[in-house]
């Protein structure tokens, strides 16, 4: 039995922990950062990283962004299609000003991005991975937190950052929280390649079909003309729906008029594989004596894109901020923890309120039928609607019902 000493355990090596531990070692504070998984490994995901990931990872390092732009494993995104359950398509670019140098965003295999996290994370001095290490248990003591290994290390640590996924052992045995149905989205995945009709500039696909409402159907260009396809739909509709994930998605390629054609010549590459996504439309306590939960784990995904990873980044930047507060005044209690709750739902919290709205809308097809097509002729709305993508300022404007009635009923 070994037994290693560390003021910071980060449990996962995905987004979040990856990023939390990046950003301490900006600090100059060490960590040890623990996963089960040995890199390169798959990640079930939709794979796109939005402006939120780009903008987390200019604040870790301005080459990163530039690294990626010639990368050729990851795809520079310009926008999103939204399309309506009658079938009219909405495009919104991620971005209004043209003169941006790189991509607003980027669409990358998760067992590419997580792995090119992970190189930065090896290249850290501060920073020590132990890959291949699943945690077994974990033990409150005087000072702090003891993780014990299934092949027989401790980790004596002062804060845990838990980053651990949508299943986190951590969040459910420690922190003491369920998912809940209403809060729970399911997705699944399949990579295909010849998809007809991929958009030109990238933009990722949201298709809003009737028998998944309020999820959605989706297809993400990928680099080298392929395409991550897949289907999510909210854990508590589909059980009222008695939903076969699988077989409805099945069913779309084989009967809808659209993607029918579109898939006419298509190969599927791989399995089809299903995963969960813990939806942020709820607050939690995502902290506590000795510990902070980020990423999936503290199950921060938008409600209605399902996008993560910039949220997970973002965690990890905020738990990083927030260790360096604790250590420099030696609190390491659930009342000073809490900071970082507040902190990391004031950024958030704005937009994942508003995205859990607006999978309420599109509960209402017609409704939802509507805004779309007032937004494909009212250039106010279309341009909000874009700015939502950039403009973290604009949200603010969301909470005044006379907003949303200029925009929906103004001519122009």
């Amino acid at each position: 039995m070994s037994s290693i000493q560390t003021d910071v355990l980060i449990i996962g090596a995905g987004p979040a922990g990856a990023s939390a531990a990046l950003f301490l070692a900006k600090k100059g504070i060490a960590s040890v950062v623990v996963d089960k998984e040995k890199f390169p490994r798959d990640k079930i995901c939709g794979d796109a990283l939005s402006g939120k990931a780009v903008e987390v990872l200019n604040k870790l390092d301005k080459s990163f962004v530039e690294e990626l732009s010639s990368h050729e494993k990851f795809l520079g995104s310009y926008g999103v299609t939204f399309v309506a359950p009658n079938g009219e398509a909405l495009r919104v670019p991620f971005q209004t000003k043209k003169e941006k140098k790189n991509a607003p965003g980027f669409i990358s295999k998760r067992i590419d991005f997580d792995n090119w996290l992970v190189e930065k994370v090896k290249n850290k001095k501060e920073i020590q991975l132990f890959e291949g290490t699943e945690i077994r248990d974990y033990i409150g003591e005087a000072n702090g937190i003891v993780a014990e290994t299934k092949d027989g290390k401790t980790f004596h640590t002062k804060i845990v950052i838990a980053c651990d996924g949508a299943y986190s052992s951590f969040t459910k045995n420690v922190a003491g929280i369920k998912t809940e149905a209403e809060h729970n989205c399911f997705g699944l995945r399949a990579y295909y390649k010849n998809v007809k009709g991929l958009d030109a500039e990238n933009f990722i696909e949201l298709h809003f079909l009737k028998e998944f409402l309020p999820g959605y159907f989706w297809i993400f260009p990928l680099p080298n003309g392929g395409a991550n396809v897949g289907v999510g739909m909210r854990a508590d509709k589909m059980s009222a729906k008695k939903i076969n994930l699988k077989k409805s998605f099945e069913s779309i390629l084989e009967n809808n008029p659209v993607l029918k054609e579109r898939f006419s010549s298509a190969e599927k590459v791989g399995e089809v594989k299903l995963f969960g996504l813990p939806l942020g439309s709820k607050k939690r306590h995502i902290s506590g004596n000795n510990y902070m939960l980020c990423g999936d784990a503290a199950m921060l995904i938008d409600p209605f894109t399902g996008e993560g990873i910039g949220n997970a980044m973002f965690s990890g930047l905020y738990a990083a901020n927030q260790v360096e507060k604790c250590l420099q005044q030696n609190n390491f209690s659930a009342g000073f923890m809490q900071q970082y709750d507040e902190e990391l739902y004031h950024r958030l919290w704005s937009e994942l309120l508003l995205s859990y709205r607006m999978q309420q809308l599109v509960n209402f097809p017609s409704l939802f039928n509507f805004v779309v097509r007032k937004a494909n002729s009212n250039k106010l709305l279309r341009e909000t609607i874009s700015c939502m993508f950039e403009d973290l300022d604009i949200r603010a404007r969301l909470k005044d019902p006379m907003f949303y009635f200029k925009l929906l009923f103004s001519r122009s």
